[in-house]
């Protein structure tokens, strides 16, 4: 096998929904002004007995029934997730204990919003050096348990949640290269420190550094999976913010994609937002088997990576 695929994706959402108006009871914001500057109507809260693990597991049992495979098939799983309470064990070994699976490798990932694309390459190229037949990759967050809600600029922003995605050997490279990198020293513009940990960030620099250097790096992992930006089927762009996406996608010049903007109902949820706009895009049937896609994680440390798939 010269390559790896996406086989299967998974998503799970919490049900407690938290719309604008009730943010708008909380701190001092509106609809109107959340809708105008992020984009966002409404984003899932999970409740105080859903955990990280929890809800990595949900998402991971979906995508690991719809490949068809057994949990014996499984020898990888990585989680990406920067908002795991517990050191050890990780929060892939116990998704793996969840699920049945007989004797993977377990890791974490933390690349913050970055973290799903990062655990994607990880097992493409675990996968295409034999030291893997399946893995299963998972983006999850509890970001409401690190939100200040007192801070209006970040607590409109946040939402809990999962997706994954089981990724399996291919005759041809149906996962692209991936382009991928920091600016380390900007690494403060966006943080989850102290005790407790806190979200913050500086939305100015973050806005302004997406907005002009990431479009010609998505253009670089075009041009190395060999792929225009106008025959990409899909965009799938961490769902950081409206403001955000729109602008990069259409500097990237796709054209002709379906921009994804699951950010609009779910909220900014760091590493789970691409797998979660991605399984939801899938589900719906807007894109076709086989079809060009690029995902793009971007954020914390000031992190980026991406990669063109073909949509299972």
């Amino acid at each position: 096998m010269s390559g790896s695929r996406v086989l299967a994706l998974g998503h799970y959402q919490p049900a407690r929904v938290l719309t604008n108006d009730e943010l708008a009871a909380m701190v001092d914001t509106s609809d109107e002004w959340i809708r105008s500057r992020v984009g966002i109507r409404t984003r899932r809260i999970a409740a105080p007995d859903e955990t990280v693990a929890s809800m990595a597991a949900q998402a991971a049992a979906k995508a690991l029934a719809n490949s068809g495979l057994t949990p014996a098939d499984i020898d990888l799983v990585l989680v990406a997730t920067c908002t795991a309470v517990d050191r050890s064990p990780n929060t892939a070994a116990r998704v793996a204990a969840e699920l049945g699976l007989a004797a993977p490798a377990v890791m974490d990932v933390n690349v913050v919003c970055a973290g799903f694309t990062h655990a994607l390459a990880t097992a493409d190229h675990a996968i295409r050096a034999g030291s893997a037949r399946h893995a299963l990759v998972v983006g999850v967050e509890k970001f409401t348990d690190v939100t200040d809600w007192t801070d209006r600029t970040t607590c409109v922003l946040v939402g809990d949640g999962a997706g994954a995605a089981v990724i399996g050997a291919a005759d041809e490279p149906e996962i692209g290269p991936v382009v991928w990198g920091s600016v380390p020293e900007m690494g403060h513009a966006v943080r989850i420190e102290g005790t407790p940990s806190r979200f913050a960030q500086e939305g100015q620099s973050v806005y302004r550094w997406a907005t002009t250097q990431l479009p010609p790096i998505a253009r670089t992992v075009c041009e190395r999976a060999g792929v225009r930006p106008e025959d990409l089927a899909a965009v799938v762009l961490h769902q950081a913010n409206l403001r955000i996406i729109e602008p990069v996608a259409r500097k990237l010049g796709a054209v002709n994609a379906i921009v994804a903007s699951d950010v609009t109902e779910s909220g900014n949820t760091s590493a789970a937002s691409i797998p979660l706009a991605l399984s939801k895009l899938v589900a719906s049937g807007r894109v076709e088997p086989g079809a060009p896609v690029l995902l793009f994680g971007f954020g914390g440390n000031l992190s980026y990576a991406g990669q063109v798939i073909r949509c299972p």
